[in-house]
């Protein structure tokens, strides 16, 4: 997966994709979040639980434990490792969720720069991720080494083409259990190995090059390479 997404609705529509009945902390706003280009190390909106209540808070794309310092800090994790390999074993039980509404990937297509593609839900609902991280809980107040990673997995069923790894995506009744802090971590395990959602669920399609540039931001960023050219030639 590569290191770049959107999550620019609000943050009330990414929790009526989850379906939580369950309270809501709200650490994040009302107003939409309009990251159309986010690149690692940015705040975003990440959702995690305590005990029924769900919360929201702006955490940085990004984790990395305390002893590695030398080591950038890693924003994705692989689902093969993750669960027992030492390096995310301090944050294995965090468990949140990132609500999405795209990702991109870049692919070498022959030119003299890679072309950037979007993949996004085929019904253009946000795309709930698996994540895990280090954020603040009624325990543990807001700090500099707070951050999370995404879950991601081997790419199948035509996916492929465009990038050998993508986020490990779920349902909104697994995100819930995903979230839920009884899950044990065997079936949480289970969930992100077995359970992610195909690639048929999604679609994908080229847009602008300018989207490699994090300073371009705005909706012109998730539109299709091919309406931009035809918007282009009504205007000519």
């Amino acid at each position: 997966m590569c290191g770049r997404l959107s999550q620019y609705r609000g943050i009330h529509d990414f929790v009526a994709a989850l379906s939580i009945p369950n309270a809501l902390i709200n650490y994040v706003g009302d107003q939409p979040l309009e990251r159309y280009n986010a690149a690692p190390s940015t705040q975003l909106a990440l959702f995690h639980q305590e005990g029924q209540v769900l919360r929201a808070d702006m955490i940085r794309w990004g984790w990395r434990p305390h002893w590695a310092k030398d080591r950038a800090a890693p924003i994705n994790a692989r689902v093969e490792k993750v669960a027992h390999g030492p390096f995310f074993r301090a944050i294995w039980s965090h468990r949140a969720i990132i609500a999405i509404d795209n990702w991109f990937e870049w692919v070498d297509e022959g030119g003299p720069k890679k072309q950037p593609y979007l993949i996004r839900h085929r019904d253009q609902t946000p795309i709930l991720c698996a994540a895990i991280g280090q954020y603040p809980n009624a325990e543990h107040e807001p700090n500099e080494h707070d951050g999370f990673v995404i879950i991601t997995a081997d790419s199948a069923g035509g996916m492929v083409d465009i990038h050998d790894r993508r986020p490990v995506t779920l349902s909104p009744i697994l995100a819930q259990e995903w979230l839920d802090p009884a899950t044990t971590s065997e079936r949480a395990e289970q969930m992100v190995l077995l359970q992610g959602e195909p690639t048929k669920t999604f679609e994908w399609f080229k847009v602008n090059r300018a989207v490699g540039n994090v300073r371009n931001q705005g909706r012109s960023m998730i539109e299709p390479m091919e309406d931009i050219e035809s918007s282009n030639k009504n205007d000519g």
